[in-house]
Parts: structure tokens; C-alpha cells; sequence
């Protein structure tokens, strides 16, 4: 029965770690990598996504500005293009070899905007980590076990269930600080 805390508490590591990445995308004041390296790019007959080692690299020159060093200079407008195209409301310029992208401070409004996207997304990762207790708890039921041990492993599985929701509360603390801060 070990096995089974095992698989659920690896479904909610992953259930994790897909709201880590889903809120990464929203940007903050800052410039940060991960507001495009997940986008993708129309090139070479093909979509990619823009993400390090595939396209570009992705660096933050200063707190402000991001800088896109393409690969192959040859896609440059192409990047630009589904940069724009993505609706991210960022402006890249092209310069030369590079392609530079000034991060526009957020308004009140737009700060709130986020906030309620974020929290829409902490809401879905805490359904995923409740899916996989419920599947837990069903696995539990099928398999025949004391009514002790049976209780014992709820307790656990729903201890366990408890620790990764308040990993997703910190996480959307620390986002709500990070959208907040001017």
C-alpha cells in the first residue's frame, strides 16, 4: 500500500509542477525569461516553441528589457511575428542580430487582472491534487484491507493532500507579492 501513497503522491508532484510552470507565464513587472520562452514560433515551414536551445535564447538584460539571441538571425521576424501574434501584449523590436523586448510597467487594473487569472490557476492546481487524493481513496477502497489499516492510509493519503495545497497557497502568496510590488 506504500506503492499507492507513492503513485498519488507523485500525480500531485506533477499536478505541481504543471501550476509552477502555468504561473511562471504570468508576467510580473519584471522582465523574466519564461513571459516567451514557452511561446511558439512559425518557422522553417513548422511550429516550435521559442524555448532556450530550440529557437533562442532567452535572457534578461536588465529589470525591464528581455533579449532574444536567435540561433539563426534568419527567423528573427518570424520570432517577432508570434511574439506579437501571441497576445502578450509585449512589443518586440528587432535590432540587428537581436530582438529586444522593453516590459511595460503594469497598470492597477491590469495587476488585478492577473491576480484573478493567478488565482484561477492555483484553483485549478488544487482540483488536480483533490483528483488525485479522490483516485487514492478509490484505489484504497478496492483493495482489501483492514478497516485500521484502510483508515490509517486515508489519513495519510489526505496528510499528504493538506502539505501540496499549502504549497500551492505559498506559491500564489509569493505571486500576488511579486504582481503587487511596483
Amino acid at each position: 500500500m506504500d506503492n499507492l501513497l507513492q503513485n498519488a503522491q507523485n500525480q500531485m508532484q506533477k499536478s505541481l509542477t504543471v501550476l509552477r510552470d502555468d504561473l511562471s507565464t504570468i508576467r510580473t513587472g519584471k522582465a523574466a525569461p519564461s513571459l516567451v520562452e514557452n511561446l511558439v514560433i512559425s518557422a522553417y515551414g513548422g511550429s516550435t516553441k521559442l524555448k532556450v536551445m530550440e529557437l533562442a535564447t532567452v535572457a534578461a538584460s536588465d529589470a525591464q528589457t528581455l533579449q532574444l539571441t536567435p540561433f539563426d538571425p534568419s527567423i528573427a521576424g518570424e520570432i517577432q511575428k508570434g511574439i506579437q501574434d501571441a497576445n502578450t501584449g509585449l512589443n518586440p523590436v528587432v535590432d540587428g542580430p537581436l530582438i529586444r523586448i522593453a516590459i511595460p510597467p503594469l497598470s492597477q487594473e491590469r495587476r488585478e487582472q492577473l491576480i484573478h487569472l493567478m488565482k484561477q490557476k492555483l484553483e485549478n492546481g488544487k482540483i488536480m491534487i483533490r483528483q488525485a487524493r479522490h483516485e487514492a481513496m478509490n484505489e484504497l477502497k478496492k483493495a482489501e484491507l483492514s478497516e485500521d489499516e484502510e483508515k490509517r492510509l486515508e489519513k495519510e493519503v489526505q496528510k499528504i493532500t493538506d502539505e501540496f495545497i499549502t504549497q500551492i497557497d505559498t506559491m500564489g502568496k509569493q505571486k500576488e507579492q511579486e504582481l503587487m510590488q511596483i
